[in-house]
């Protein structure tokens, strides 16, 4: 097996055209404060074998993390409790990250070049009409694009198991492993496992919102929105007025601090809404939103029905040691459109330059220079582009309406109109 120094050894000079070079960050705000960190070398290196991480949850974070750590010859292994399974997620994909993550076409159901957003008395306008000729929004599903990031992680040398993460030992010193305890599921038996231990250098939390790692490392809490939505198989002659379009639904019946879709699929249409305030009542909701689009939707059959919460903002302690958390485990996702496939892929990204740092030597291996270096690029990178893609929506849908919710003027606002 070869060494450490000879599994990074072409990863020493990267030149600075290269695409995985890291980049110094600065922070936003007042004064440039310089976050890019070089830390001192005085960290023993492993004896004899590539370092070790794990990556907890196969989401885009962690098919992203995976992958990269595989092909710079990190041994890697892929932890995803359920590997055929379609989690609940809008879809909506940006042009950018098609191009910047290298996904193939064939991924994605839809390319919706309309958006409509209609307002609490089903007055419409037409959003989105700065998209030029060649750009779109993918819509994709998340069994399809999830599984294909983990099989391209799986390509490049990254171990998938198919378990559920349970807890880990913590280091008892700066140089000792994390040890992590969880369920190995028997392929050929849907309730059959069995409990195993795997120990690591290294954790990246990447297991949704309700992580398992943020609770071992007591990374903190954060509000949260519930978001729900079911995927309604549509007559084709009604699918068709969805073959490019995807539709947002505005006002106090759908939602009183959010809002409610309509995103076409490859041979279905997903509706669903979300609330931060009233969690109780999503139901109710989600029967306004299905009844805004009834006449659209009619003669539809609900073939899934999904929930999942939508982190608001950030942890307050994202990184711990060798420990560190990216996508909704950390917090990286817009509150106002859920949007986290790019924070996630990015986050996981940074996360993985970290690690390749760490392994050349030029971070503190007992997790200070570590840590400070993953709040810098992988915090301030996240954060920065979070911010940029949240304002102008936030800024739209945070007004408040004369009945006092938030949706009840957004339409009012786009078309320039007092009353509908």
């Amino acid at each position: 097996m070869a060494t450490i120094e000879h599994a990074f050894a072409g990863l020493r000079r990267l030149p600075s055209s290269h695409h995985h070079s890291p980049k110094p960050h600065r922070r936003r705000g007042h004064g440039h404060l310089p976050t890019h960190i070089v830390a001192a070398r005085s960290s023993p290196k492993l004896p004899g074998r590539p370092l070790r991480v794990a990556v907890i949850g196969g989401g885009p974070a962690g098919g992203a993390a995976a992958e990269t750590l595989a092909k710079g010859g990190v041994e890697t292994f892929l932890i995803e409790r359920k590997l055929d399974n379609a989690k609940p997620c809008g879809g909506a994909i940006p042009l950018c990250m098609v191009g910047e993550f290298d996904l193939p076409l064939d991924i994605i159901d839809r390319k919706v070049t309309k958006m409509k957003m209609i307002s609490p008395s089903n007055v419409s306008v037409d959003i989105g009409q700065t998209l030029k000729p060649h750009e779109y929004i993918g819509m994709v599903r998340r069994e399809v694009l999830d599984s294909y990031l983990r099989e391209r992680a799986s390509s490049a040398g990254a171990t998938l198991i198919n378990g559920l993460f349970l807890h880990m030992d913590l280091p008892s010193s700066p140089t000792a492993p994390y040890t992590l305890h969880y369920n190995l599921y028997d392929p050929s038996s849907s309730s059959s496992s069995s409990k195993q231990s795997l120990t690591v250098d290294a954790v990246i939390g990447a297991d949704g919102a309700n992580s398992r790692v943020a609770k071992s490392i007591d990374a903190g809490s954060y509000e949260y929105a519930i978001a729900f939505q079911e995927r309604i198989k549509i007559p084709h002659q009604k699918m068709a007025y969805y073959e490019n379009l995807a539709e947002m639904y505005v006002g106090d019946d759908v939602s009183p601090d959010f809002y409610g879709w309509v995103f076409p699929k490859c041979d279905h249409v997903a509706v669903g809404t979300g609330t931060v305030t009233h969690k109780g009542e999503i139901k109710r909701f989600q029967a306004a939103t299905r009844n805004r689009a009834r006449e659209k939707i009619e003669g539809g059959r609900i073939i899934r029905v999904e929930a999942h919460p939508i982190p608001e903002h950030p942890r307050p302690r994202r990184v711990a040691g060798r420990v560190a958390l990216v996508g909704d485990a950390a917090g990286y996702v817009t509150k106002c459109s859920g949007r986290g496939y790019t924070l996630r892929r990015r986050a996981g990204g940074c996360a993985r330059r970290r690690w390749w740092r760490g392994a050349r030597g030029e971070e503190d291996g007992g997790g200070g220079g570590l840590a400070e270096g993953l709040l810098g690029e992988v915090g301030q990178d996240v954060l920065a582009y979070l911010q940029g893609l949240g304002c102008a929506a936030e800024g739209v849908l945070q007004v408040q309406s004369r009945q006092g919710g938030v949706c009840g003027d957004v339409c009012r606002r786009l078309c320039a109109e007092d009353d509908f």
